[in-house]
């Protein structure tokens, strides 16, 4: 989520360069058919309304075209397909506009927004734009000299009306201790794949090495937001942390950087 968010705001930094007379709208949460779907970015102009899915992916990834599907190339893991993620979005906004008097055309596009994402067998005639190709999409936007009317004013009114500000989807799934897997996630990739090198944890799948002391707080500060009511002791975050195999290790970690309370055996950290 905070990839996306960044991401978010890299191509926001693009359109508000946008010299041609338009309205953006940002990360709107719509609903249409009792189906809730997200807008990254919404561009109105007078020639049409633009819509993007913006994508931070890191790395390099493969599209298989007998197969239509995205993969991750170090793990080969598949991704959700951002093309479906488009088409889903644009067909659900061309269902909601004519519903309240709109019948605005649309174009869609993903945006892989990251200069570190490299893309093999890129298919040609998809509605895709690299970032190395933004600034020749934003000149042709710039292009378009025809002025605003009162409906695209009205468009951009009604959508921001129609956003819903509390997500539906808040809910957490319940989950215990027990159930939830345990180690040391990389800081980059998010990998379990960590194995302990010196003073370093370094991940398999990505390669970012981070220091152990480092490693360790972030997963206690992930064990705090899951477990809020639970004490932070020694025992705990030396079976959360498994890569550490030395819990000494781990007391000293938390006694450099947490405050201790209690006595002996009871002992435990702030």
């Amino acid at each position: 989520m905070k990839k996306g968010y960044e991401g978010e705001k890299k191509f926001d930094l693009w359109t508000e360069n946008l010299q041609c007379e338009c309205i953006i709208l940002n990360d709107l949460l719509l609903k249409v058919n009792n189906t809730t779907f997200q807008i990254d970015a919404l561009i109105i102009t007078a020639d049409k309304t633009y819509l993007y899915e913006v994508k931070n992916f890191e790395g390099d990834y493969i599209f298989d075209p007998r197969t239509n599907k995205f993969f991750f190339i170090k793990s080969k893991q598949e991704i959700i397909n951002p093309l479906h993620q488009l088409e889903r979005c644009e067909s659900l906004l061309n269902q909601l506009l004519p519903k309240h008097g709109f019948n605005t055309p649309t174009k869609g596009a993903v945006v892989f927004i990251n200069d570190e994402f490299t893309l093999y067998q890129a298919p040609p005639d998809e509605p895709i734009i690299f970032l190395s190709q933004l600034k020749k999409h934003f000149k042709n936007l710039n292009a378009i000299s025809a002025p605003l009317s009162r409906h695209h004013f009205l468009l951009a009114e009604k959508l921001q009306s129609l956003h819903i500000t509390d997500p539906p989807y808040k809910q957490i799934p319940a989950y215990n201790y027990e159930q939830l897997q345990k180690g040391i996630t990389c800081r980059k990739c998010h990998s379990f794949s960590i194995h302990i090198k010196r003073l370093k944890a370094a991940c398999e799948e990505c390669g970012h090495e981070e220091l152990i002391a480092e490693a360790v707080i972030r997963s206690v500060r992930e064990f705090q937001l899951l477990f809020p009511e639970e004490n932070i002791t020694s025992n705990i975050i030396h079976d959360w942390c498994r890569e550490i195999k030395l819990k000494k290790t781990i007391s000293n970690i938390l006694s450099q950087h947490f405050t201790a309370r209690g006595n002996n055996r009871w002992i435990y950290y702030e």
